[in-house]
């Protein structure tokens, strides 16, 4: 027969532990609605960054330009070193968010070393971090303390590392992964080739090009824009994958919260279920020992 002290001692642990989930996700809620926004405003301003640097990409490959470093937009250069960016969070208890970014890593690790292709990781994110480190895998950068607080600044940081040694030949790509927010309850892992850009596709095939870039060459004052806008174009999307990281990650441990509430409730119901069998069998063994007492005092 169940202990009743040791099922109401579990019952109140569990009910302690549930208070303790749905607080946390009173507080993913809250957070998620200033990080949705936040990727709501961003995400307009960096989509666009990157259709007008794709369609600039196809007038680079057109006409050139004499004051714009060409490697950013030479795609067509073998690839034989490869910076991966990827962003984790610093905390856990938000479900598989990390993990599903760790596995994309690990993925694309493993392809590019059977294409010969050396990998070097800039990890953003303490969990990441600790993975990889536990794993024995080299991490050239490491950064922590900025997935959770991510400013223009930081981002600028990170990706400036990363474009310095590109144009420098010690990398020929630099790839960023993060895990990104699509809804409030389902996240997705996004992977961008940051530099070089690549050129807009149709799902055809195509050219994906407005007539008035394909007609037009570029001028000196054109290039000097665009060498501004190639600056705001890595510096912004580095912060908008933060911001972005960071709202997904809101939402899945709101969501990984909701379902640890609800398993403490079910798991409450079982033990007050198991409680009051326990006490049913204690009483009804008392009523046995009184009735075969008394029957035995005749």
């Amino acid at each position: 027969m169940a202990n009743l002290k040791d099922i109401k001692r579990e019952i109140k642990s569990v009910k302690n532990t549930e208070k303790t989930t749905n607080a946390m996700k009173l507080v993913s809620v809250a957070k998620l609605k200033k990080a949705e926004e936040a990727a709501r405003r961003s995400r307009v301003y960096a989509n666009k960054i990157n259709e007008v640097l794709s369609e600039i990409s196809f007038k680079i490959h057109k006409f050139g330009a004499a004051n714009t470093n060409p490697k950013f937009y030479n795609t067509d250069a073998s690839v034989s070193k490869v910076d991966i960016i990827f962003i984790t969070a610093d905390k856990g208890l938000c479900g598989g968010f990390n993990v599903n970014t760790i596995k994309a890593v690990k993925t694309m690790i493993d392809d590019f070393k059977a294409q010969k292709v050396k990998v070097r990781l800039r990890a953003v994110g303490k969990k990441g971090i600790e993975f990889f480190n536990f794993q024995g895998v080299e991490i050239l950068e490491s950064y922590k303390g900025v997935s959770s607080s991510p400013t223009y600044e930081k981002a600028k940081n990170i990706i400036a590392a990363a474009v310095d040694d590109f144009l420098a030949g010690l990398t020929d790509k630099v790839i960023l992964v993060h895990n990104g927010y699509k809804n409030m309850i389902s996240q997705e892992v996004r992977v961008q080739t940051v530099v070089p850009v690549a050129i807009p596709k149709f799902e055809d095939g195509k050219t994906k090009i407005s007539n008035s870039l394909m007609e037009v060459e570029p001028t000196d004052e054109d290039d000097k824009i665009i060498g501004e806008l190639m600056n705001k174009y890595l510096e912004y999307g580095m912060y908008y994958s933060l911001i972005d990281s960071l709202a997904a990650e809101h939402s899945a441990r709101m969501q990984a919260m909701d379902n640890a509430t609800n398993n403490a409730k079910a798991k409450v119901r079982e033990l007050d279920l198991a409680y009051n069998k326990a006490r049913q069998e204690s009483i009804t063994t008392e009523l046995i020992e009184i009735i075969s007492g008394v029957e035995s005092m005749k």
